[in-house]
């Protein structure tokens, strides 16, 4: 009656030893390391990295206690902060502008554990320290470069159609268009219409022009604005992932902000530098007629620019040089595949080589091609303001796909120019609005008592359990704590990401797993008054009070369900604990529990009482057992 076939022990057996495994880790801590990488595609984390930063270190008296490598780099734990700041500057003065080297946390675990994929949970910022940014993307920049593309695009229609037009310009977020005569306007109208469903089409006469205003409908509005905030996680991922930061949180807040969170960074500096610097890259046409007339070009700098340009400064050995180049963009860096820092091979200089996508490339080809001899401005925008890297002059056609910088700029300069335009181009300008940090100090105090509340809790529930059902309550605590333990160690599985939420969730897990036993103990001792046996009443006990367990449990993994389906950043990480650890409480307080009963009870034949405290019976029944 209360036996298990063997198979339902080795279950548990198993989930024990697998639990056991995957939950050690995270007794070990972490020791704080400091991660090389490179910064070159044509650069690789290998062997002879390992060994380099290896010679550096014992070059420089530094004591490491263990180095990994992986597959962002190598990785170099040292006993204490001090010690792995000084192996920092080291390191990046010896290995140069090639690699980067950030500040880290490495686990302890031994390398066995790590061999079978046994990792600790992730902390979050609240419980290991870090950095916390909040970004807010511009939107409306966003549109007005997407209106420049539809500006390009309806110029190539009609010159691919040969419908004549008198020009095409950008004012806002609305595209105009003139013509000379109404009928290359209406097919100017159907051609736009066949190509794009994206846009709102007027048309306006005005003496004897025949105007065409183009702007984007609402849905295609809301399209590039979720577009641009999408491309921006995608390039802040990249960017964070450049650096060798660990473990990132990039999400999106709301309609048009970004939160980063970098747990574990000690080099704050260094990575609100990187984030914060929004890099993006346009080629356009110089205005060859304004900026060779020395009265316009003047007049442009003291505000008084021409009408479809705009007044960037380019580099130059005597200053920044104004110049005028055109609205229109030719070209922007979401089409770049890849840049990397080299040299000019004529001149030496230091310079970025880029190579384009296809698109990209043809683009550029079509541009070259119709513009041979006049000059193109390639400008990079960051935090919002626009400098001329270079603005050579356009000798021949180029294909390919492959684009070089170069221009006045030093190595440093092409290698953070490469490294920003290799991460990606951002969609949209983003800003910093507010910045956070929690120190170390602070996360370790955190982890103190968030643990030292879930233990005290734990031992409550213990003391509890065990005076009022004896050793019914001893093994309601043993599946307890087996509960934890699977909880922890699929956290661990997941390398799910821990923060304080997380741990207030595994508190409250503890408190309603032992509803079940409750429920089960309860049913026992009710069998037990009505005066069925002790096999019988055991028997009954479990199977009658599982239906109410699953029904209770169910319920509360609904609502965990919807937390993590409405909720966002700390509510879904509860919602996540609560419901791995109401899954992990039904098999525990259940499975486990009764397997451990059924060790001990079941084997008896003749039993004549069970362990379960005090068994209240009415007066007109036989006296009262207590067993």
């Amino acid at each position: 009656m209360n036996r298990y076939p063997v198979w339902i022990y080795a279950i548990v057996a198993l989930a024990l030893v697998v639990g056991s495994l995957y939950t050690l880790p995270n007794f070990f801590g972490e020791a704080p390391a400091v991660q090389a990488s490179p910064v070159k595609a044509t650069l690789k984390a290998d062997s002879a990295l390992l060994g380099r930063v290896e010679a550096i270190l014992k070059d420089a008296g530094l004591a490491q206690q263990g180095m990994t490598l992986d597959a962002n780099g190598v990785k170099a734990r040292f006993a204490d902060t001090e010690t792995q700041i000084k192996a920092k500057d080291i390191l990046q003065s010896k290995l140069g502008e090639d690699y980067v080297v950030a500040l880290n946390l490495v686990s302890n675990s031994p390398r066995w554990l790590t061999a079978i994929g046994a990792l600790p949970m992730y902390l979050g910022l609240d419980l290991r320290g870090g950095v916390h940014f909040l970004m807010q993307v511009d939107m409306k920049a966003a549109l007005i470069r997407k209106a420049e593309g539809v500006a390009g695009d309806i110029r190539s229609a009609l010159r691919d159609k040969r419908i004549p037009y008198a020009g095409v310009t950008r004012e806002g977020q609305v595209v105009q268009v003139r013509f000379r005569d109404q009928a290359n306007r209406d097919q100017a109208v159907a051609e736009i219409e066949r190509i794009t469903s994206d846009l709102n089409l007027r048309t306006a006469d005005e003496a004897n022009e025949y105007k065409l205003f183009a702007t984007l409908k609402p849905e295609a509005q809301k399209r590039t604005q979720d577009f641009a905030l999408q491309q921006n996680i995608t390039t802040l991922r990249n960017r964070v992932n450049e650096l060798g930061v660990a473990e990132p949180i990039i999400q999106q807040q709301g309609a048009d902000r970004v939160v980063v969170q970098l747990p574990g960074v000690q080099d704050t500096a260094k990575a609100k530098d990187i984030l914060g610097r929004t890099a993006t890259l346009e080629i356009r046409m110089v205005d060859e007629e304004s900026s060779t007339n020395p009265a316009v070009l003047e007049a442009a700098v003291r505000g008084q620019v021409p009408f479809n340009s705009e007044l960037y400064y380019e580099r130059a050995e005597r200053g920044a040089v104004p110049l005028l180049v055109r609205k229109q963009v030719v070209l922007t860096g979401d089409r770049i595949n890849d840049a990397q820092p080299g040299f000019d091979n004529q001149s030496g200089e230091p310079a970025v080589h880029i190579s384009l996508d296809g698109t990209g490339a043809r683009i550029f080809q079509q541009a070259t091609r119709e513009n041979v001899g006049k000059r193109m401005a390639i400008l990079l925008f960051e935090k919002g303001k626009g400098e001329i890297v270079t603005a050579p002059v356009i000798r021949a056609e180029i294909g390919g796909g492959r684009v070089q910088i170069s221009g006045r700029m030093n190595t440093r300069e092409a290698n953070d120019i490469a490294l920003l335009l290799r991460a990606g181009a951002l969609a949209a300008p983003m800003e910093i609005i507010e910045e956070r940090t929690v120190g170390p100090s602070l996360g370790a105090e955190n982890i103190s008592k968030g643990f030292h509340s879930t233990w005290i809790g734990f031992s409550a529930i213990a003391i509890f359990m065990i005076a009022y059902y004896v050793l019914f309550g001893v093994i309601s605590v043993i599946a307890l704590a087996t509960n934890l333990l699977f909880l922890v160690s699929l956290l661990s599985m997941l390398q799910a990401t821990l923060t304080l939420p997380g741990i207030a969730a595994i508190a409250l897990t503890l408190g309603m797993a032992i509803d079940a036993n409750v429920l089960i103990n309860e049913r026992v001792r009710e069998e037990l008054r009505n005066g069925n046996s002790p096999q019988a009443a055991i028997h009954a006990g479990y199977e009658r009070a599982w239906a109410t367990i699953l029904d209770s449990n169910i319920t509360t993994l609904i609502a965990g369900i919807a937390l993590f389906a409405f909720g966002s950043g700390p509510v879904r990480g509860f919602a996540v604990v609560h419901c791995l650890g109401i899954l992990t409480s039904m098999f525990s307080a259940v499975v486990v529990s009764r397997s451990i009963v059924n060790l001990y009870y079941g084997r008896k034949r003749r039993l004549e009482g069970v362990s379960i405290g005090q068994v209240w019976r009415p007066e007109a029944q036989a006296p009262a057992r207590k067993a």
